[in-house]
């Protein structure tokens, strides 16, 4: 079966390309940048936006697994723009080419911020920014494209992470690298749901075999194991390796202080994260055991700390910033990179 990834360059979309490729599927690739066509593989450089660009690669297809989307840190246009009007082409360019199965790849985002946890997926819609607002925008343009026949799978993964994951991590992983203490907001021992990439991919895997009645519905998909956010930070700097520990902030001083750094454009942290980091964040995964049978290998420190040693691995590149466009890439840490000093 022909397989037509979007966003295949990406952290998600590339590692999805690799094990579909190496399941043996042929695989289509659409980016903004450019790719390299290999055995199994094709890549098509174009925009999700492009209509013609999604006719050239869903000729033929037998599935589409739509990853592409923006990130919170993009401007609100943006983020409305590639996640809304990317999702509603490429469900537009799938039903033109008659593709009978559509992967589309949400977040937990769109419960905003949840009172209840474990969060199961009939919690209900409930954005709080313009992110959170535009993913579910685009998951109800998913839901709605199962009225035209085709089996529209929606999974809902929380954060994920793993090798070449960078984002707002690279600000942990270079501090604990520079011999830093870190700072968390309060005593951090809210727990926070995480999911190793490999992990998400599996899910996807899943998704994209199992029957239509099975496939045709929206799941939760996160790591089994974890624990708070202190014992996450904790173990990267442990595994930096310099005895640095995680140091409480007081919640809501810091909250405020970042919460006007944020709207100064000084600080990349932006608003849902601030109040996610204050309590409490897990999912449901039942369903998605019971029904698809998902059992997720890696636990949140599995995930943060492969995330860590492949930025080591990384570390001269990553430390210089290009603004965050992808979660590969570093985010510019504003303000903040001169608050370390006092850590």
């Amino acid at each position: 079966m022909s397989v037509v990834v979007t966003g295949a360059r990406g952290m998600l979309g590339a590692s999805v390309v690799e094990r579909l490729a190496g399941d043996g599927y042929d695989v289509v690739g659409v980016d903004l940048r450019p790719g390299d066509d290999r055995p199994g593989y094709r890549h098509v450089t174009g925009d999700i936006r492009d209509a013609s660009v999604l006719g050239e690669a869903m000729a033929g297809a037998g599935a589409v697994v739509h990853c592409a989307a923006a990130l919170p840190s993009y401007p609100v246009e943006q983020i409305q723009s590639i996640t809304v009007d990317g999702a509603r082409t490429v469900l537009a360019a799938a039903a033109a080419a008659k593709v009978p199965r559509v992967v589309h790849i949400s977040s937990t985002a769109v419960y905003g911020l949840p009172d209840r946890v474990p969060t199961r997926e009939d919690y209900g819609y409930a954005p709080v920014d313009p992110y959170s607002r535009a993913k579910v925008e685009a998951e109800q343009l998913a839901v709605a494209h199962r009225d035209t026949g085709a089996v529209v799978p929606v999974l809902r993964p929380k954060t994920f992470l793993g090798p070449g994951r960078m984002g707002l991590f690279s600000m942990l992983f270079q501090w604990a690298h520079e011999g830093r203490n870190f700072p968390v907001l309060g005593d951090g021992s809210v727990r926070i749901q995480m999911l190793h990439v490999a992990d998400l991919v599996e899910a996807i895997t899943l998704v994209l075999t199992a029957p239509a009645s099975v496939a045709n519905d929206t799941y939760n998909i996160a790591a089994v194991e974890f624990g708070s956010l202190r014992q996450d930070f904790q173990a990267v700097l442990d595994a930096a390796g310099h005895g640095k520990r995680v140091v409480a902030l007081p919640a809501r001083p810091a909250r405020a202080a970042l919460g006007l750094l944020e709207r100064a454009r000084l600080s990349p942290v932006y608003g849902r994260l601030l109040h996610k980091l204050m309590a409490d964040s897990y999912v449901d995964t039942r369903k998605a055991t019971e029904r698809l049978g998902f059992v997720p290998r890696r636990s949140n420190q599995d995930a943060i700390l492969q995330a860590f040693e492949s930025w080591r691995g990384r570390a001269e590149q990553a430390t210089t910033t290009n603004g965050g466009r992808t979660s590969q890439d570093p985010w510019r840490q504003g303000v903040l990179a001169a608050a370390k000093v006092f850590f």
